[in-house]
Parts: C-alpha cells; structure tokens; sequence
C-alpha cells in the first residue's frame, strides 16, 4: 500500500498541481482521526516518510511515577526500556502496530487522494473559468430541458447551464449545435463552480465586434457605450483613435460583411452603429438613428428636449417607445421628442 499511495501523490503533484507536502499533511490528519476513533481517544503521531516511502504510527505516553490511566501513562522504567533518553515529565512514542494497520491506512489514504483529486479539478475549473468570465466561448448543447426551457451546455471545462431568461427570445437549439455563450459570473461552490451563462447581455455584443472588427482589437476603434433589448435592438456607440479612420465603417464592413455575420449569431436582432461625439446634442442626434433629428436642445445638466418633423416621429420613438428608450440609456439623457413646429 505505502508504495503505491506515494507513487500516487506524485502522479497527483505532477498532473494536478496538488504540492505533495499538502497531502502529507492532509493524510497525516486522517490517519490520526481516523486512529483515534479505533483505539479509544488515545494521542498518536503519525511517521511518514517520502523517501523510504513507509507510514508508522506510534503512541504517545506521558512517563509519570505512578500509572493512573493505563492507555495514556507510563511508568519512566518502562519508558526505559524503550530508550534511555526519556526523563520523567517527558512523553514516550511508542510504535505500535494495529491488526487493521494496513487496512485503515489504505482506506483512509484512498479517500484523502480522492477528495484532494475532487478539490483539485474544482480549483482547475475555477481557474479556467475565471479566465474566461466576461469572455464569450464556444459551448456544445447536451440537453434541453423542455418543460424550464433552460439548456445544459458542454463548455468544454465542464457542463453548466444557459437559463431560459438568458437566451434571446424566440431562438431555438438543438442537441450537438455549437452556440457562442457570454461568461456573466462565476461563483465558487463546495461542489465545484457555478457558472452564469448568457446570450442577451449586452457585453456579448460588444465582445463579438471585438473579434469581428479588427480595428476594435487593436484600438484604432473603441466602443464607448452598448445597450441592448436581446432579440430585437441593439445601439452601440464607437469612436475613432486615429484621425481618418471611420469607426461606423469599420464596424458595418465591405458590404456589411462585419455587421452581418454579428446580426447572424444573435439571430437577426437589428444592430444600429452609431458614431459617439463628445457633444451631447451630437451624441443624443445620432443615438435616434434611424431617426432624421433637427434640432437637439439640453434643458438640464442630463436632459433634452429633441425636434423632428411629423412624417419622423413614429421612426424616433419607435415601436412601444424602444427606439427613445435605447437612446437614452445609451447617451445617459433623458429624451423628450417634439415635432418641429
């Protein structure tokens, strides 16, 4: 047993990362609780040695004149016999070898290197994960649970699941389809890490530009401001760093080939690109796309009053107000839109 339970902290050190000295100690502990409860409370240390790769026990004694308790005392004459260097006062060791010795040692040395195995593949997920949030991976559908709608996902680190409140309305999977997902949140859990997976945050829009759109890889373009009702619109405003470049243009691409191959992975959903100024009323004008504005006039430190003609109204607010709606969380300003008289 003792050859083989080194040679398995090893292959744990090396492929895992747990230091051998920590599950020295954790096995050290085991073995004294675990022979504690055979042997009636007594004080034992556990001997382990790597390099012998051999596990001894031995009972600790105190050495007293007159023996009271037997299992706990021992008088300095026998302590003697056992080594001339114990004094009285002192506490003799005395090795000791239980008939299930072997027995306990390998149960308990088993179930340690299990669970520090557990502990480790926990700590790796977490890690990974933790590399990943805020990220957007490429995830394999498991399983879809029809009657919550929420959909177990293969990350490839582990499974986690995309809840029905984090996926765009209206889209559809199927078993063994490959999704792009958005890393909310990971939480450690004694049981491993939970992880909070999204299609309808905002970020994983901004995320998909910033692998389409070069410019935004390498900040020639930034994106200043998203916002996002999931499945239906999004605005996203961008500014250029470098004087010349088009940072719209960037983002749309040669035909639309940039927009269009974002618009195809979030399932159609509408992507107004919009140029950000650091002029509110700049700003507030081209946040109303596709919207013609006429005049945008501030009348407080975070509000404004906007004009278009009639035939634009409907257009600027849009349906059930969402255009109004999105383009004031985008520029941060409350939008009041009037027709020009």
């Amino acid at each position: 047993m003792n050859s083989e339970f080194f040679t398995a902290l090893e292959i744990l050190e090396k492929e895992n990362g747990i230091p051998k000295e920590y599950m020295l100690e954790r096995v050290e502990a085991a073995l004294i609780s675990a022979f504690k409860r055979e042997n009636g409370g007594s004080n034992v240390r556990i001997a382990i040695d790597p390099v012998k790769k051999d596990i001894k026990v031995y009972q600790l004694m105190d050495i007293v004149e007159v023996v009271e308790d037997p299992a706990t005392q021992i008088t300095l004459e026998s302590a003697k016999k056992i080594s001339r260097r114990y004094v009285l006062g002192g506490v003799a060791e005395i090795e000791v070898k239980p008939k299930n010795f072997r027995r306990l040692s390998a149960q308990t040395a088993k179930q340690v290197i299990i669970q520090g195995i557990r502990e480790a593949e926990r700590g790796n997920m977490i890690r990974e994960y933790e590399d990943k949030r805020e990220e957007i991976i490429t995830a394999v559908v498991q399983k879809i649970d029809e009657a919550s709608g929420s959909v177990v996902v293969d990350t490839g680190t582990s499974y986690a699941t995309l809840l029905k409140n984090e996926q765009i309305p209206g889209e559809t999977f199927t078993v063994g389809e490959h999704i792009k997902v958005f890393v909310m949140e990971v939480r450690k859990e004694m049981k491993g890490p939970i992880v909070t997976l999204s299609r309808t945050h905002p970020h994983m829009v901004k995320r998909l530009f910033e692998i389409e759109v070069p410019e935004i890889k390498d900040g020639t373009v930034v994106i200043k401001a998203i916002t996002r009702e999931a499945g239906s619109r999004t605005k996203i405003a961008v500014a250029a760093r470098v004087e010349g470049v088009d940072p719209v243009g960037a983002c749309i691409g040669n035909r639309g080939m940039r927009i269009n191959s974002i618009v195809a992975e979030i399932g159609g959903e509408k992507i107004d690109v919009i140029k950000y100024s650091e002029q509110p009323e700049e700003f507030v004008k081209a946040a109303l796309a596709p919207a013609t504005v006429n005049d945008v006039v501030m009348d407080g430190e975070r509000s404004c009053q906007v004009f278009v003609d009639s035939e634009q109204l409907s257009l600027a607010i849009g349906k059930e107000g969402q255009n109004a709606r999105l383009a004031a969380k985008l520029t941060g300003f409350k939008i009041d839109i009037k027709t020009t008289v």
